[in-house]
């Protein structure tokens, strides 16, 4: 090539530094090693949280200038992980990476800012704190009123309400679970009265009961209009135009399901049983549900809104998205992420209730029953019977045969559903262990570690960090992969990534899990953040700059919310804390918050923070409202309130990390 030029991100290892020419090389996950040029205007940044603070601490060589050679023995040295953003050349056979941002992830040689204590509070509670203000301003107490007037779910780039005042349900939900979120992880009641704000505004706005009381559907959102405004019952999104989307129904449930974590309130966990009774009741595919289902187990992913079946005509009216009678990834694998995790943590065992109904065992048992189904469906249908095809299949007909002609997808896959899966299945090992069903855990295993490998090779970038969007599951281009439009990032597929990569080195003690981890936290952390807003980008490119164009340049939206962002940063920490720096002897304690509601039935709550092994915690100190207990039994997660502590009172819970429950 002849005078080529490009810019370009790296990231890799330090393998050779030569200060006297400035110069340093850089090892790939790929294997290649690029060699890096430094120049005057080289500049050597440490990572940024965004709390915008200056972490650069690297202390100055005798004789220090600003030189080039000077800069890379300050900052370069043998075996770090670092980024380099620079310009590439080449031309008739010569190459040379000039370097011109170097970044840096901690000011120690063997250290990550994004594993320090602090990391990940900081940038929940910044987040949370950016979207109140911008929803809400000033106010630092919050009513139901305040969301009836002030909540929406279009916010552009700065935060500010767009032309299109719609309020999605499903995204309520999901800034209440960051919200959530946010308050276990800081304790800051601000979080809490929001939350709390969020679930009677979504309870009151959009909930629609049974004739009998006993299931729920929730509405797809509602418009203010000139006079009055308008309660929109099915789903305005193109994929799902018309219907009611399990996904929707699904994520309906995120926010009041960790909400109930904290707060115990009896009415919400009311709302969630009549809700997953629907779910059980229309979308299941059971001959009990209706004799012209296959009954072969499994959600439908779609209901029609006049005749509330899955398998009406109508459905199929759209030929660009047939959903009658079709399942897929959502309808069955999202129920574990988005409540079926923490509901069985909140009643598993099953809390000291002053009436003892039998109906919280039996409602205990349901969930149970549906992560374990959901769980084996995942396992037995989605992977390809072509063991060549690294990727699992994301849609189906009624019988299970794979759809490959539906939509935008046709036989495609998207790398974040490939580490989701990989994520969710180890969580619920960790569970099976946890209750002393070992055995179980061994299929989910199986796959969760072919998919993380497998995504290693096909879904991670090899040179820059962070994992790809959509792809050709079986590529016609002679190469590994064939992308299905560009190869951007998605800030919720990174999350996925990250999680499944820190969960696994903790379940496994494989330290290549623990380098991926690393590497997607650092392309996160790196790329990401918005410093300007104090948000998350959506969407960068190749070489991580952002995508702002059209609606990727949305701070809110249908698809992003206070959700995503909120849960790496909540369990990023945990992982952190259990997986990571309890291994490395460093800080092996967190504390989580808990506010038991006013009128809550119960007398305990449960606070295991995840699905994790037995002996990997302990309970170390217990304080409720300021005062700490004199005795704690370190071995039990459900902490017992007596009347005085139940109405409103905090309760922080210190948890020490023992050891790993690995196998």
């Amino acid at each position: 090539m002849k005078r080529f030029t490009h810019s370009l991100t790296v990231m890799g290892i330090v393998t050779q530094v030569n200060a006297e020419e400035g110069a340093f090389s850089l090892r790939c996950r790929s294997g290649d090693v690029y060699q890096v040029s430094v120049g005057k205007t080289t500049t050597f940044p440490v990572l940024r949280n965004l709390d915008e603070l200056d972490r650069d601490r690297v202390r100055n060589p005798e004789g220090f200038d600003s030189s080039p050679p000077h800069m890379v023995r300050k900052y370069v040295w043998p075996n770090a992980l670092l980024t380099v953003q620079g310009i590439y050349q080449e031309n008739e056979g010569t190459s040379l990476l000039e370097a011109r941002q170097v970044s840096l992830l901690h000011s120690k040689r063997d250290g990550y800012l994004f594993e320090d204590t602090h990391w990940w509070l900081t940038q929940i509670a910044r987040l949370a704190d950016e979207w109140l203000d911008d929803l809400f301003g000033d106010k630092r107490t919050y009513m139901l009123d305040d969301f009836a007037r002030l909540y929406r779910t279009n916010l552009n780039i700065v935060g500010l309400p767009t032309d299109d005042n719609i309020q999605e349900n499903a995204t309520l939900s999901r800034l209440i679970y960051g919200l959530s979120s946010a308050y276990l992880l800081t304790g800051k009641e601000r979080y809490l009265l929001a939350a709390r704000a969020g679930v009677q505004y979504q309870r009151e706005t959009f909930r629609m009961l049974s004739h009998d009381g006993r299931h729920c559907f929730w509405a797809f959102g509602k418009r203010k209009l000139k006079y009055g405004s308008e309660l929109i019952e099915y789903s305005l999104n193109h994929d799902d135009y018309g219907t009611i989307p399990l996904y929707e129904q699904i994520y309906a449930l995120a926010g009041l399901a960790q909400y109930y974590r904290i707060t115990a309130d009896w009415e919400v966990l009311e709302d969630i049983k009549r809700t997953v009774n629907a779910f059980n009741r229309f979308y299941l595919d059971s001959r009990e549900n209706s004799p012209q289902f296959p009954g072969v187990g499994g959600y439908f992913s779609h209901l029609d809104y006049g005749t509330v079946r899955p398998d009406e005509p109508k459905l199929d009216a759209d030929p660009s998205h047939p959903n009658c009678s079709r399942k897929n990834w959502n309808s069955i694998g999202d129920h574990i992420p988005a409540y079926l995790v923490n509901l069985i943590l909140a009643l598993d065992p099953l809390p000291q209730d002053r009436f003892k109904p039998q109906h919280l065992g039996e409602f205990l048992g349901d969930c149970r029953k549906m992560l374990d189904d959901t769980s084996r469906l995942i396992v037995e249908k989605f992977p390809d019977t072509d063991a060549n095809i690294p990727y699992v299949n994301e849609r189906f007909f009624a019988n299970w045969r794979p759809d490959k002609k539906w939509g935008w997808q046709q036989d495609r896959a998207i790398i974040g559903h490939n580490l989701k899966i990989a994520w969710n299945l180890t969580r619920v090992a960790n569970y099976y262990h946890y209750i002393g069903r070992g055995a179980d855990a061994a299929p989910l295993m199986q796959l969760a570690n072919k998919l993380a490998k497998s995504m290693a090779e096909v879904g991670i970038d090899q040179i820059r960090g962070g994992c790809f969007d959509a792809v050709e599951r079986q590529p016609k281009n002679g190469l590994p992969v064939e992308f299905a439009w560009g190869n951007t990032k998605d800030f919720w597929q990174q999350e996925q990534g990250i999680l499944a990569y820190l969960i696994l080195h903790g379940y496994t003690g494989d330290k290549e899990y623990l380098q991926l981890a690393r590497e997607m936290m650092a392309f996160w952390n790196l790329f990401f953040l918005d410093h300007d807003n104090r948000g998350i980008f959506f969407r960068v490119t190749d070489d991580g700059m952002p995508v702002i164009q059209g609606g990727y340049g949305s701070k809110a939206g249908h698809a992003v919310a206070g959700y995503h962002a909120f849960e790496l940063n909540y369990l990023a920490h945990l992982y952190i804390r259990m997986y990571v720096k309890g291994e490395e002897g460093g800080a092996n304690e967190f504390c989580l918050y808990f506010k038991p509601d006013r009128n809550t039935q119960q007398r305990s709550i449960n606070v295991l923070p995840d699905f994790v092994q037995p002996g990997t915690l302990t309970v170390k100190d217990i304080t409720v409202d300021g005062v700490k207990r004199a005795t704690v039994d370190p071995d039990n997660f459900q902490i017992e309130l007596d009347a005085s502590e139940v109405g409103g009172s905090e309760v922080a819970v210190v948890f020490n990390v023992e050891r790993h429950g690995r196998s």
